[in-house]
């Protein structure tokens, strides 16, 4: 029996469009009217996560920043579960720097987003962003930081991500789309570290579980999950790491997959 539905938003739930189809709204409400948490577990933020969810039905919890943050979206209490501490994420800076030519940082705080110098990462998204003048900045003008963001203009590759996490062991680096874009948090962090502790504290096993994602940011939950399950377009890590493949996030495979989970006929009014 499935009790937490747990999906990623870019390249899994949304279109290509960044839109939640109809099929898909009545999918999750059906899981969640047989009693299913639908939980997001996403790369974004929560500043960028409450309009997505409000278009798929979704309420409850999202586990935003790869893990490093709790947000409730009816309260919209953020809470930071897994920082990065500010001198280590300076440090990591100083490692990478010389090993990529062209790399700039930006410290996602979970509040807000502080762009260092160089930081030419263009998103499809409306992201609010702080510029500070110096890389310096990055580390003294910053509350906390959740997630340290190193873009530059060599695309990312496996090999790259391999790479840079064996210069920087004590984190992890990782990758959920964004072009040049790496993402670094704590060594500890996934959006399967967190969404385990938030499942012990509502009495579900991993068994229980079925979680749906695309990049190599997804393969931790995708791994720990009862069933996962990679969307076609996904990442071949993502691939590789899943259970099962549905159709992609423009042919509504996450809804394909809880129509078969959670059938019609439990009185959910299709979205029109």
């Amino acid at each position: 029996m499935i009790n937490v539905v747990a999906v990623d938003l870019d390249g899994t739930l949304l279109r290509s469009d960044h839109t939640v189809s109809a099929r898909t709204v009545t999918a999750l409400a059906r899981a969640a009217q047989a009693g299913a948490r639908i939980v997001i577990g996403t790369a974004r933020p929560p500043r960028e996560v409450h309009e997505v969810a409000a278009a798929a039905g979704i309420a409850g919890v999202a586990v935003c920043s790869n893990g490093a943050v709790v947000y409730d979206l009816a309260s919209g209490q953020v809470t930071i579960t897994g920082p990065l501490p500010l001198t280590l994420a300076e440090r990591v800076a100083d490692v990478l720097t010389p090993a990529l030519d062209g790399i700039a940082f930006a410290v996602e705080t979970g509040h807000r987003a502080l762009t260092g110098p160089g930081f030419d990462h263009v998103s499809r998204r409306s992201i609010v962003r702080v510029p500070v003048r110096t890389r310096a900045e990055l580390w003294t003008e910053a509350e906390s930081c959740v997630k340290l963001l190193a873009w530059s203009p060599a695309p990312v590759t496996d090999e790259l991500l391999n790479r840079l996490q064996a210069l920087v062991p004590e984190v992890a680096v990782t990758y959920s789309g964004g072009k040049g874009m790496l993402e670094i948090s704590a060594a500890t962090v996934s959006k399967a570290d967190t969404l385990a502790r938030l499942c012990a504290t509502w009495g579900v096993d991993a068994a229980q579980v079925i979680a749906f994602g695309d990049m190599p940011n997804d393969v931790p939950v995708l791994r720990w999950a009862g069933i996962g399950v990679a969307v076609a377009n996904a990442h071949p890590q993502a691939l590789a790491g899943a259970d099962r493949v549905t159709a992609s996030n423009d042919e509504d495979g996450v809804a394909a997959v809880l129509e078969e989970l959670f059938p019609a006929g439990d009185g959910v009014v299709p979205a029109r």
